[in-house]
């Protein structure tokens, strides 16, 4: 664990010293699009913080190949080595777009050759968990093609999400600690020394998004673009690919007492088809009814809009920080739900505390729908939006339009007969928009 520790502070540390420089870097070269009707932030704000990722992972990545244990992984095993090669190709794609900008098919078509390339070098996928059946082995075509599907849906469903500051990162580094802890429980519970490059994968991803969370909240300061979006789809879909090609499932129905149990362990590891859906479903969620809304409506997939999850989630009345926070809440709670459900599948208390979560996180997703009136001695409680009773919201509300009648007969008076008094404040304040006083009206005395 110690040394799992150190190669996450280690990749959190280069990603998080790096992102500054990066940001003077993307300033200097003009990778600082202006802002877009679709977009949230109001300010033009520099990309390309996949770089200062990249470098991390990188920098993790070899401290580890240097610390005793975990370096044996790299003696052992390609899949570090296949790794570095798909995330090379899919950051370089990704910083290319961040700057001139990739046309859509070109980006699908580099991920899906990111993934080949990674199966070339043997991180695929050998078997999957199939309730009531088991463990069923997949050929060699197979193991590519769900590899592939998996890699290109991850990559997509982390890339769709990356819509609000810390969204994505946050979102990715709650899905990798869940996976973490699972993959840990498998190498050193149960000793399986397949898992060990997955929770390699797992913790150096978390360093990456620790690293640049701080720079990335808002307001950020920085964005990680497409080069980052992506690069953290890939790692998060190489572990799941990682503990499937290595983890025998013949040792884990020994380790469970049964092939059922042994299915039920192997919950996280639905990932090989369904690991946006089990520890990302948001994302996964907002890419699937984006991809609908965009072809029901006549236009590409591929064509960005303002209907995702965290776009509606503003319209409802979130601030930006709580509508990210809603977004982390339920990401945390599917994946560790999850690791928990294939720790302890037939516990009930497991079930409650989810069904009740899922109940407390919908109370807040739909809190500004309604604006209950909220006794006095609960003020202490509640947020100040709700501490007006409603009759003094009413009373406000119609001395309020009191006023505004009152300024409106002064107006009419104003123009029929003036004080000359009073002429050139009157105009100040009811002209104000006009930018200049009103004179007044000369008053022809009696003769």
């Amino acid at each position: 664990m110690r040394e799992y520790l150190l190669t996450l502070c280690v990749t959190a540390a280069v990603t998080y010293l790096l992102t500054g420089p990066v940001r003077k870097f993307a300033i200097a070269a003009g990778a600082a699009p202006p802002v877009r009707a679709r977009d949230v932030h109001r300010e033009p704000t520099p990309r390309l913080g996949g770089i200062a990722m990249f470098l991390g992972l990188c920098a993790g990545l070899l401290v580890a190949s240097q610390l005793t244990n975990i370096g044996k992984v790299f003696t052992l095993s390609d899949e570090p080595r296949a790794l570095l090669s798909g995330a090379g190709l899919i950051w370089i794609i990704g910083v290319l777009d961040d700057k001139w900008g990739v046309d859509a098919l070109v980006k699908l078509g580099a991920q899906m050759i990111a993934a080949g390339v990674m199966v070339l070098q043997g991180l695929t996928i050998l078997w999957l968990p199939i309730p009531g059946v088991g463990h069923v082995a997949l050929t060699p075509l197979q193991g590519t093609l769900v590899t592939v599907a998996l890699v290109v849906i991850t990559i997509n469903a982390v890339n769709f999400v990356d819509g609000l500051d810390g969204l994505a990162a946050g979102m990715v580094c709650l899905a990798a600690s869940a996976f973490f802890m699972y993959a840990y429980r498998m190498w050193y519970g149960y000793g399986f020394e397949g898992a060990a490059p997955a929770t390699l994968f797992a913790a150096v991803l978390m360093g990456m998004c620790l690293g640049f969370l701080p720079h990335n909240m808002h307001p950020a300061r920085i964005f990680m673009g497409d080069s980052g979006s992506m690069l953290i789809g890939l790692v998060l879909a190489a572990g799941a690919v990682s503990i499937t090609g290595q983890v025998d499932p013949d040792l884990l129905a020994e380790n469970a007492g049964s092939v059922r149990g042994a299915v039920h362990m192997s919950i996280p590891l639905y990932m090989p088809l369904l690991l946006p859906l089990t520890i990302i479903a948001v994302p996964f969620a907002d890419l699937v009814l984006a991809i609908v809304r965009r072809t029901w409506n006549g236009r590409s997939p591929f064509a960005a809009d303002r209907g995702h999850l965290h776009h509606r989630l503003l319209e409802i009345g979130h601030s930006h920080s709580r509508a990210v926070l809603i977004m982390y809440f339920w990401a945390a709670l599917i994946a560790f739900g999850a690791v928990a459900f294939s720790v302890q599948s037939s516990s009930l208390v497991i079930v409650l505390t989810i069904v009740l979560l899922s109940a407390a996180g919908l109370g807040i997703l739909l809190l500004p729908r309604f604006t209950p009136r909220v006794p006095r001695w609960a003020y202490a409680l509640v947020p100040p939006r709700y501490r007006r009773p409603e009759r003094v919201r009413s009373s406000s509300s119609e001395a309020a339009e009191g006023t505004e009648g009152a300024e409106g007969a002064g107006e009419e008076g104003a123009e029929k007969e003036p004080e000359p008094a009073l002429a050139g404040l009157h105009g100040a304040t009811a002209i104000g928009e006009r930018q200049h006083f009103s004179r007044p009206k000369k008053i022809n005395s009696p003769q």
